[in-house]
């Protein structure tokens, strides 16, 4: 807010004093309005006589020249349409000549030998010439339709001759090669005086041609070669089906523009829209009308102006006759008339105040003979109003100065508070109450407000900052937990590269920053592989504890010798003496002895495991369960074996694959696992994984990770 003269301009000294004012001002106004009425009765008589009069006169003006208008500007914009649409119409019959010319050449081939055509020659500036141009990079001798084309040649050349509307005709192949006719063979060479490439397919009139599978005329587009603007028309030459050329002719816009232009000299605005509500050609350069190129033409059925875009939906359909349209501010008469030869429309209009001038000539000599009249009586009302604009100034300035000193004094307290909470920095948020807020009113109950709100505010920051020191330590630790609980885990493959009788990978992502799940794997001796998956009650912290703990015992247990089973019972004696937390841990551990491919096994409470054989798929192994580990002492679990042959491997997992859920909580399951890891079941273990892991995040989709995902795959080899 700014000050000016003790006012601060947009606060509430400000809207106290516009209230005053209004309440003034409208007393004032009151008072004028009167005066005014009194004053305009007197003469309400001489001017009703003289608007009757007017109005009368224009009424009569406007309908005669409204009609000359309807059966002038009507008979010439179809007149214009007519010759416009003979342009169309003989250059679309061209291009039909040419299609069916060239459908039967290629229908016909055997009848045809393939004829050259020569690249552009300067020497023919000015003359017709047939002329070759292709795509960059393409060999002509490899276009499979250019010979059939080049029979084109005779017929092109001759239409061209005797055409007073096209400007060339050409045939372009469906490889990239384009045959022309024209007279400007010295606009196809690049400064070093080659021949320039040409991109046939990428034109407009090529894909349009293409799309529309017909005739197809293009919008305003330049010229490629001499950027003289134009519109091409053209169609497609099919042969069995299939396209083998696109046909076409050029019809440059300065041939219907002049024609446009020259019958716009009365002062009317002529112009062509194409069936897309685009404007192709028009008398004007600048405004609603100008004509633009079709990659800046605007549909004009969907222009802001409503009336000008239901005018030309209406005149794309049928002839208009003659309407009254407001453009950019102005009013005209404007009517169309549609060409059949292309649907297009062509749009005449005229300036209402070119129309309305003998009007408004007509009109300002009689008001010249009302103003001697009433500039006498114009005297006389301006010294009373004089007097009034003195009056009303007067009280202005003494509602100005009450307004004032009332606003200063309900505005001090406040300016006072606000200056204060202007002065808060950083952790600085006091706010006190002064004897300045104490009004008496809701000024001293926001103020009191402002107090209470900056000792609370101050408070929460310091809890704020004891929570965030504590939360980034907390993190700290659990970034560390994870990567110590990491380290623990095999993690560098291949894991034992002097053995080439197997191959094993693993993975294990965790819920949280750390997991209860763990895998484990290592050579008991040299013919004995132990293989271990977990999976620990709970997750986060406390479960990676469980596991790590749970993990050492294993391996060290089964370093010492022994069965699974013996292993196993070992591990939960050992678990269930310090317990008091009551976890458990389910566990699949399994010895492979590697020269035979014999198993042996024992399962505490896991998931099955997932075996292939070497000729077969995988299949779950339904193998008995023992109770989990840390369940309860004193536990037993028995042996069993199967054998892995060479080619066969085998799957272990934990229960955050097959419990993988989506966000329609539906589960993964045991089938779509089976159909991951069959989906490609030669594969080796770490690409078997990874089928998987794509497979559970192709389910999942967005759906959160509620378990740890935990997978080990060993191939015998």
């Amino acid at each position: 807010m700014k000050k000016l003269f003790g006012l601060k301009i947009g606060g509430l000294q400000q809207k106290i004093l516009n209230l005053v004012l209004v309440f003034v001002l409208a007393i004032v106004g009151a008072f004028m309005v009167t005066s005014i009425y009194l004053s305009k009765n007197l003469t309400k008589v001489v001017e009703d006589s003289s608007d009757k009069q007017k109005g009368s006169m224009t009424e009569i003006s406007e309908k005669t020249i409204s009609a000359v208008l309807e059966l002038s500007l009507t008979k010439s914009n179809k007149m214009e349409a007519d010759i416009a649409n003979g342009i169309f119409t003989v250059a679309k019959s061209d291009v039909q000549t040419l299609q069916e010319y060239a459908e039967y050449i290629f229908t016909h081939s055997d009848e045809f030998t393939d004829k050259a055509v020569s690249y552009p020659k300067k020497e023919n500036d000015g003359k017709p010439s047939v002329q070759l141009q292709h795509e960059k990079g393409l060999d002509p001798a490899n276009d499979r339709y250019l010979g059939l084309a080049g029979n084109m040649s005779e017929i092109m050349l001759s239409m061209y001759k005797n055409s007073s509307v096209l400007n060339s005709c050409f045939i372009a192949t469906a490889d990239g090669s384009i045959i022309f006719v024209d007279d400007r063979s010295g606009a196809y060479f690049d400064d070093k005086g080659n021949v320039v490439s040409f991109d046939t397919r990428s034109r407009p009139w090529y894909t349009g041609a293409v799309e529309k599978k017909g005739i197809y005329f293009t919008g305003v587009e330049l010229d490629a070669s001499t950027d003289i603007p134009g519109l091409v028309c053209s169609a497609p030459v099919y042969v069995d089906g299939k396209l083998v050329a696109v046909v076409g002719a050029d019809v440059f816009l300065y041939q219907i523009s002049d024609f446009m232009k020259d019958s716009a000299k009365s002062g009317s605005i002529n112009c062509i829209l194409n069936e897309n509500g685009e404007l192709i050609f028009s008398s004007l350069d600048e405004g609603t009308f100008k004509t633009s190129t079709s990659d800046q033409a605007v549909d004009l059925r969907e222009h802001e102006n409503k009336e000008l875009a239901a005018f030309v939906a209406k005149a794309l359909k049928e002839s208009t006759g003659l309407t009254s349209l407001t453009l950019q501010g102005r009013e005209y008469y404007i009517c169309a008339t549609p060409m059949d030869s292309v649907g297009w429309t062509v749009a005449s209009a005229v300036d209402k105040e070119m129309t309305d001038a003998p009007t408004k000539a007509l009109i300002a000599a009689y008001e010249s003979i009302n103003d001697d009249a009433q500039k006498d009586y114009n005297n006389r009302s301006e010294k009373s109003q004089r007097i009034l604009l003195i009056i009303t100034v007067a009280i202005l300035i003494l509602a100005v100065a009450a307004a004032l000193t009332l606003a200063r004094a309900v505005v001090k307290p406040i300016e006072r508070m606000t200056a204060r909470i202007g002065e808060f920095k950083d952790s600085d948020l006091t706010f006190e109450m002064e004897d300045t807020y104490r009004t008496g009113d809701e000024i001293e109950v926001l103020a009191e407000s402002f107090a209470t709100l900056s000792k609370r505010t101050r408070e929460y920051i310091v809890q704020i900052t004891k929570i965030t020191a504590e939360k980034e330590r907390i993190g700290a630790e659990l970034e560390l937990a994870t990567k110590i609980q990491a380290d623990m885990l095999p993690n560098i493959y291949p894991a034992f590269p002097d053995r080439e009788e197997f191959d094993i990978y693993a993975t294990m992502t965790p819920a949280k920053e750390v997991g209860g799940d763990f895998y484990d794997f290592f050579l008991i001796d040299d013919d004995h592989l132990g293989l271990v998956m977990a999976d620990v009650s709970g997750k986060g912290v406390p479960a990676a504890l469980f596991m790590m703990m749970s993990k050492i015992l294993v391996s060290n247990f089964a370093m010492m010798g022994g069965s699974p089973a013996k292993v196993l019972e070992q591990v939960n004696t050992q678990i269930c003496k310090n317990n008091e937390e009551e976890m458990f841990v389910t566990v699949w551990f399994g010895v492979l002895e590697i020269s035979t491919g014999k198993v042996t096994a024992a399962n505490a409470g896991h998931e099955y495991p997932i075996v292939k054989k070497a000729d077969g798929s995988f299949e779950l192994f339904k193998d008995k369960h023992g109770f989990v580990i840390g369940g309860m002492e004193g536990m037993r679990y028995k042996d069993y074996e199967f054998t892995l042959e060479k080619g066969s491997t085998l799957f272990l997992y934990t229960d955050g694959v097959a419990e993988a859920t989506n966000a329609a909580n539906e589960l993964f399951g045991t089938d779509r696992m089976l159909a991951a890891l069959n989906a490609e079941p030669e594969a080796d273990p770490e690409k078997l994984l990874s089928n998987m892991k794509k497979a559970v995040d192709d389910f999942v989709g967005d759906a959160p990770q509620f378990d740890d995902l935990t997978m080990l795959s060993v191939k015998l080899l």
